[in-house]
């Protein structure tokens, strides 16, 4: 199944769940959230929760800036930051299109400790299954969530789930709201909201000020 890269906000078919979405993230507003309930919507994130510095990174699957980043600048930042208890990231989904929440829905579907790997296998191989053309983009994303042990059927049902769908989309929105968030990357780093991929030097330098 192809899937549209048209702006979520210009797509008819997902404008509908968005406006709903905008609709139960007002009436929740205040209240706990689904992640209590369903497991899918939990925290996905890397490092000690002691650390000092806790990163939060809204991203995209179909961005391109966002794979650059995971390619180039992940490895280093892991390594150097996150190994060390220098910092935590935390990733929050931020869909560009219809592709890629659907990509969304599957990762979070993978149990927790899966997500990290996929999403970056997805980063990673972004010509084979966003870019290509003429690609089935479902099954191209289902063969490397095969990889992860989810099967085909798992992944179509993932893809189908509406409730799913619209608690990323409520995500999405909660961070237009709560960091102006409009593009991606965008990193906040404590109260500060970076815009844009970045070099590992002014990563750091990001993590440093914000200690």
């Amino acid at each position: 199944m192809s899937l549209s890269r048209r702006s979520l906000l210009l797509a008819p078919a997902v404008a509908a769940p968005l406006l709903l979405a905008r609709g139960a993230l007002a009436q929740t507003a205040g209240q706990s959230t689904g992640a209590e309930a369903d497991p899918r919507l939990g925290e996905r994130s890397s490092g000690p929760a002691t650390a000092p510095v806790t990163v939060i990174e809204y991203f995209s699957l179909t961005c391109s800036h966002c794979a650059a980043f995971h390619k180039e600048v992940w490895p280093q930042v892991k390594k150097d930051l996150v190994a060390t208890g220098k910092m935590r990231i935390v990733w929050r989904d931020f869909p560009l299109d219809q592709l890629a929440l659907a990509a969304a829905q599957v990762a979070r579907t993978l149990p927790a400790e899966r997500y990290e790997g996929f999403i970056a296998a997805l980063l990673g191989s972004q010509d084979r299954w966003a870019f290509a053309r003429g690609a089935d983009n479902v099954a191209e994303i289902a063969k490397i969530a095969a990889l992860a042990g989810m099967s085909r059927a798992d992944v179509d049902a993932a893809v189908a789930d509406q409730n799913l769908r619209r608690a990323i989309l409520e995500g999405r929105l909660k961070g237009e709201q709560e960091h102006r968030v409009n593009s991606t990357p965008t990193f906040v780093f404590g109260s500060k909201v970076v815009p844009g991929g970045m070099a590992y030097d002014r990563f750091a330098q990001q993590v440093a000020e914000a200690a």
